[in-house]
């Protein structure tokens, strides 16, 4: 062996390294830099002769709620990747921001070199972190795990290390005011195959997140909209779950979501009145701004707690984490950064025995669920998925999207994520603008005209 050929090994051996702790390099490509005839510029991680030629927003929604897509396009013909962005309540913001300002950077760039082109699009504004910056360079970072995917012919939890597990258990959202009437909720899904089961309480002439019971709303005029006070929701939360745990026992894992409803001190009260009733978890107890009280909950409390959906700041998630603070997390994937940053995360989580449990709501649209469902298939520690159900319009305009079988998401297995789109079907599908946003966001208050979080 001449002395290039050895080079070319050593370096070869290096990249096949790089795979075992960094999954950005597929195995083949690893295999073609140690090939004596390896093409110029493979040492670089990707082929020299393709590149991003156009980065645009696909707008639509099919079921009624605005959706975000990013589509990477290629100098290949037919080559392309989707990733979502949907931040619903401000989706012409992150359109811009991906049409505007991603589009002309990005173009000439090589798709292959993934962290590379997170780092540059995330430094690029300067002004770094936030929901529409965060939510346009996480579409553009799905696109571009799609587009590896799809060159290599691997799903993406291949290139991210393979399946943990066969398919993902997701839960189902049910809820009522009364205990009997939960109990009928959760017994659709469990009559379906579901094992675990968010149930939310309603309350009569209140506005509480998830089933509402008449729900009051406040005087017209500037202090006008929906009604909620936490002293009736705090008597009925255990009331329920205590009436649904006698009914149905202990074999469905029951999820609730405070969903930064109380004051800190109320729901540190609640998740101690919750532990009788063996909570799978108890999520957002706090909102992102009053993670200091997660200490406190946890010194009086056996209740476990998720949290993340509204982070998308390390410095919001890195110290709770660490201090065994919380049992899962909940993050936003197009939030955080997509899946390059997810996967960063799920392994910060694995050293302090934290699980996944991915936020996955209807204004994540399929490519979004897809990304999660990748993800989580190639994480020891996953918990537990949240997911939606599809309309068959919404499947008409992204064939290949995840299906729920026996309580469980199955990925199709088609190279890249495995979820299209069909833009003349998207665009029978137009988003409203008029209003721009669902305006009830911003107009939960207290009786006396408070505003309070969502």
């Amino acid at each position: 062996m001449d002395r290039r050929s050895f080079l070319r090994r050593m370096t070869a051996g290096a990249a096949l390294a790089g795979v075992l702790t960094r999954s950005e390099i597929p195995l083949r490509a690893a295999a073609a830099a140690a090939s004596d005839d390896a093409p110029a510029g493979a040492e670089g991680g990707g082929d020299e002769s393709l590149r991003i030629t156009r980065v645009r927003t696909i707008l639509t929604q099919p079921q009624g709620i605005r959706l975000a897509i990013v589509k990477v396009e290629t100098s290949e013909p037919g080559l392309y990747g989707l990733g979502c962005a949907t931040f619903t309540q401000r989706i012409r913001a992150v359109e811009t921001a991906v049409d505007r300002y991603l589009d002309p950077f990005l173009r000439g760039k090589d798709p292959a070199n993934i962290e590379d082109l997170w780092q540059a699009m995330f430094q690029s504004s300067y002004w770094r972190n936030g929901p529409v910056l965060m939510n346009a360079l996480s579409g553009v970072d799905m696109a571009l795990w799609d587009i590896l995917g799809k060159r290599f012919g691997m799903p993406v939890y291949s290139l991210l290390g393979g399946k943990c597990r066969i398919a993902c258990p997701v839960y189902g959202h049910a809820g009522g005011s009364t205990a009997e009437e939960a109990v009928r909720s959760i017994q659709r899904y469990l009559a379906e195959g579901y094992r675990y089961v968010r149930c939310q309480v309603g309350v009569r002439g209140q506005s509480v997140y998830g089933p509402q019971s008449g729900a009051a709303k406040l005087r017209e005029g500037h202090f006008s909209g929906r009604v909620f006070q936490p002293s009736a929701y705090l008597r009925a939360v255990p009331r329920v779950f205590a009436g649904v745990r006698e009914a149905l026992g202990d074999d469905v894992e029951l999820l609730h979501d405070i969903h930064e409803r109380l004051h800190p001190i109320q729901a540190i009260q609640l998740a101690k009145e919750l532990e009788p009733h063996r909570l799978f978890f108890l999520e957002d107890p706090f909102a992102p701004e009053d993670v200091g009280y997660f200490q406190h909950l946890r010194a009086q409390s056996s209740t476990p707690i998720a949290m993340g959906e509204l982070f998308n700041n390390p410095c919001e998630y890195v110290d709770i984490i660490a201090g065994r603070l919380i049992d899962f997390i909940r993050c936003h994937l197009s939030q955080i950064g997509g899946i390059s940053m997810a996967k960063k995360l799920a392994h910060l989580c694995d050293f302090f025995r934290v699980r996944t449990a991915w936020h996955g709501p209807g204004d994540v649209s399929p490519v979004g669920h897809a990304a999660n469902l990748h993800v989580d298939l190639a994480t020891w520690n996953f918990g537990v998925q949240e997911s939606y159900r599809f309309s068959d319009a919404t499947r008409e305009v992204f064939p290949g999207a995840p299906e729920i079988r026996d309580g469980m998401l199955w990925v199709n297995e088609a190279p890249g994520l495995g979820v299209d789109i069909d833009e003349t079907l998207a665009a029978r599908y137009p988003i409203t603008d008029d209003p721009p946003f669902d305006m009830h966001w911003g107009e939960l208050r207290d009786i006396d005209g408070t505003i309070r979080r969502p």
